[in-house]
């Protein structure tokens, strides 16, 4: 069922992207970038591939998708800044994160300052939720959002870049091509692992954070 459910949601991501260009990638980094675990992982490569084919610019499809990162972190900013962290908190269990976790990254960003947002936006899981304590912080929001697209540049780029020299590769070396197929299965158990560890993990901190 997971493994049907991420293919759907892979599917679904590059569907958008083909129909609907630089705005299909700005839109769904911001949705990623908007607390909701939407994978740029599967966002960034797909619009690289696009770049091997001729329909995109690496340099375009990396800029697009970090000012979506900076169209989702903002939202997420105000809803923290304007709410404070009893909204934080009630909306935040839709999404898995609770108030250890809350509490954690609070910490790192009043040991860190400002710097924790430009740091966060390069991290995996941690680039996703790193809006909410600038918010409660009430950052500068110049501030924010020079970190906020700063950080996020690179990793669109780096993921798009893979993607690019992916889709070159993929027709032009048959080895690549098998090598991908024959490890297709571990792939997708790895991922159908990670996803259920993650889950498992963030519903046990949150049981046990209400005990």
């Amino acid at each position: 069922m997971i493994e049907t459910l991420l293919s759907a949601v892979a599917t679904w991501i590059t569907n958008v992207i083909s129909a609907s260009g630089y705005l299909g990638v700005l839109g769904l980094m911001a949705v990623e970038s908007a607390c909701i675990p939407l994978p740029s992982e599967v966002i960034m490569p797909f619009a690289g591939y696009l770049v091997s084919t001729g329909r995109f610019a690496l340099l375009a499809a990396a800029t697009m998708g970090a000012i979506g990162c900076n169209v989702g972190s903002t939202l997420t900013y105000l809803v923290a800044a304007r709410g404070g962290r009893k909204a934080v908190e009630r909306w935040g269990a839709y999404v898995l994160v609770n108030r250890a976790e809350l509490d954690r990254v609070e910490g790192f960003f009043a040991r860190y300052g400002s710097a924790t947002v430009f740091i966060g936006r390069l991290l995996p899981v941690v680039r996703t939720y790193i809006a909410l304590p600038a918010g409660l912080a009430r950052m500068p929001m110049v501030k924010f959002q020079l970190y906020t697209f700063l950080g996020s540049w690179p990793w669109c780029f780096g993921l798009a870049y893979i993607g690019r020299l992916l889709g070159e590769r993929w027709n032009s070396n048959l080895t690549l091509r098998n090598t991908f197929h024959e490890l297709d299965a571990l792939v997708v158990f790895a991922i159908v692992v990670g996803l259920g560890w993650f889950v498992w993990s963030r519903w046990r901190n949150r049981l046990a954070s209400h005990r």
